[in-house]
């Protein structure tokens, strides 16, 4: 039995749901980021407990599809772009329909309907923030990013990252180095 949940996008979410299935005497065969696998049905007392003690963590267990795909679309999408390192050899689109078992287009209209911007746009503003990530840890220059992220080149990257936040990459990471310097300087 695979049970949805919403807002379950880190290791730690991870951990608390694990804690929370524990909690009942709930056997997991898997968690995963928005989706917890068990070997057997749970009961409607077993479930709605579960459902309280999530909502506690900001977590909640969903209950309608179309909800429960979005929220796979965008756990996907996060996985794909903060957590993995290995290469997409397909377009999102592709990639996503395969990962899914739908077609793109159904996806996408869901997706938009439900949370007010495009699968398209959805990935761009999370590139956006591992791009700001990468960029405050320093370790990676701009060339380097811009491969991690399947961008086509670094002036896309600096193109797309100006477009969303209205400043250069390079202009960015100044600032926020500038900013820690400050606070360091207190």
């Amino acid at each position: 039995m695979k049970l949805f949940i919403k807002h379950m996008v880190s290791l730690r979410c991870r951990m608390v749901v694990q804690k929370e299935l524990e909690k009942l005497g709930l056997r997991h065969v898997n968690i995963d980021l928005g989706m917890v696998e068990i070997p057997e049905d749970i009961t409607h007392k077993q479930r709605e407990e579960l459902k309280v003690n999530l909502l506690e963590w900001g977590l909640e267990l969903m209950e309608d599809k179309k909800d429960i795909l979005v929220e796979r679309i965008s756990n996907l999408i996060i996985e794909m772009i903060h957590y993995s390192d290995g290469e997409i050899k397909v377009s999102n689109s592709e990639y996503l329909s395969e990962k899914l078992g739908y077609d793109y287009t159904y996806m996408s209209n869901i997706f938009t309907k439900m949370k007010g911007v495009t699968i398209q746009q959805f990935i761009i503003m999370h590139k956006i923030e591992k791009i700001k990530e990468l960029l405050l840890y320093d370790e990676l220059n701009l060339s380097e990013i811009s491969y991690k992220l399947h961008y086509s080149g670094v002036a896309h990257l600096s193109n797309q990252f100006k477009k969303v936040t209205g400043v250069t990459p390079s202009f960015y990471k100044r600032l926020k180095k500038k900013r820690k310097q400050n606070l360091e300087d207190i």
